[in-house]
């Protein structure tokens, strides 16, 4: 079996799944290269993995013939430029959420991506897990009959508290929109549909932020962007939903998320997760019943997006986490970001669902 090698622009905080996960779970990937600006952070990526290649500058990933995708595990702002610049290059490339910071790069990614007959597309995969994959089954064998409607919230006051590095969420391509909208908006149209048109009111409650976690204790940031969106999404099948998603507000419980049926509710688990609990509820039943999941993926799996775009490339085959969708979900979730009414222009249509009980890290 020829692996499709892959190199990682930017080791943070995120990379140590997607390391983890290339070198343990996908059988078809190979960890060939690695690049950060702060070269410890790639020296430490080496000493897991002592045959990977460190380079200095992103140019010289991208120069490498062997390199066949790159990943792409920058900041949001900065996704668009090593992105376009990988693309340009002839690199295939792979990117964490979201495809770009504004509709504007979205779009000439694309662009470049269709001119070069090249891959692009990227997180969030957990779409492709066990649990949004089993409730994408029970929707479509009619176990709730025909989708009506949505409701999602993802509630917290923010990552200031925890998180080492926490300025950029309230920068430029931050805020709880663009850095937790996308689990929820990939979600809803895998499940739902392409989403037709939104309305929305967004708006930040805090000016500045105060970190209180180490090593940035005492330094204030800022809010550049929207800290608290109330979005309703206009499905093309009908179905209307509603998102919430907000840093301002406190909070002893995280997601929720329910669909809404004609003849049942389905609770959808964290889609931030590949697993969770699934319940269902029918008139007859009278009360919730948990849901078993029925496909492979519960673990966190990330990258599994990235191993489906290396076997379509291997086989010429479409793959579901494309730049089709990551551009629908920008669009929608850049028109919920500035508020007002929007009609959505990109296509989406959904691709196939997971096969079931296959070979874990080899995918269909």
């Amino acid at each position: 079996m020829n692996k499709v090698r892959i190199g990682i622009i930017g080791i943070g905080d995120i990379s140590g799944i997607y390391l983890k996960n290339i070198t343990e779970l996908y059988k078809e990937l190979e960890l060939y290269a690695v690049c950060d600006l702060i070269k410890e952070k790639a020296l430490k990526a080496k000493d897991a993995n002592p045959d990977v290649i460190i380079y200095d500058t992103m140019d010289e990933v991208f120069a490498d013939e062997n390199v066949d995708i790159v990943l792409n595990l920058t900041r949001p702002y900065e996704h668009y430029g090593v992105s376009k610049a990988a693309l340009l290059a002839g690199k295939h490339v792979y990117s964490e959420k979201p495809l770009a910071a504004t509709l504007e790069e979205g779009k000439e990614l694309v662009a470049i991506a269709k001119e070069k007959n090249l891959l692009l597309g990227g997180a969030p995969d957990t779409f492709m897990g066990a649990g949004i994959q089993t409730c994408r089954k029970l929707i479509d064998d009619g176990f709730i009959g025909t989708p009506i409607g949505a409701a999602t919230f993802m509630i917290c006051h923010g990552h200031e508290s925890w998180h080492p590095d926490p300025a950029f969420y309230y920068k430029h391509g931050g805020g709880p929109m663009m850095d937790m909208g996308p689990y929820y908006i990939t979600a809803l149209v895998n499940l739902l549909g392409r989403i037709s048109s939104t309305m929305s009111v967004a708006k930040a409650n805090f000016k500045t932020r105060t970190i209180t976690s180490a090593p940035h204790f005492g330094e204030t940031v800022d809010v550049e962007v929207p800290t608290h969106v109330n979005g309703i999404l206009n499905f093309e099948s009908g179905a209307v939903g509603t998102i919430f998603t907000t840093f301002d507000v406190y909070s002893d419980s995280q997601a929720r998320f329910e669909i809404y049926g004609t003849e049942g509710t389905l609770i959808v688990p964290d889609p931030n997760c590949f697993d969770g609990s699934i319940k269902l509820l029918k008139p007859q039943d009278g009360t919730y019943k948990e849901i078993p999941l029925c496909f492979n993926y519960s673990q966190n799996s990330r990258a599994l997006g990235l191993a489906d775009m290396a076997k379509a490339l291997q086989t010429n085959r479409p793959f579901r986490a494309n730049c089709e969708q990551t551009f629908h979900v920008l669009e929608v979730m850049q028109s919920l970001q500035k508020g007002g009414t929007t009609t959505i222009e990109s296509p989406f249509n959904r691709k196939a669902p997971m096969v079931a009980n296959g070979i874990t890290g080899v995918l269909d």
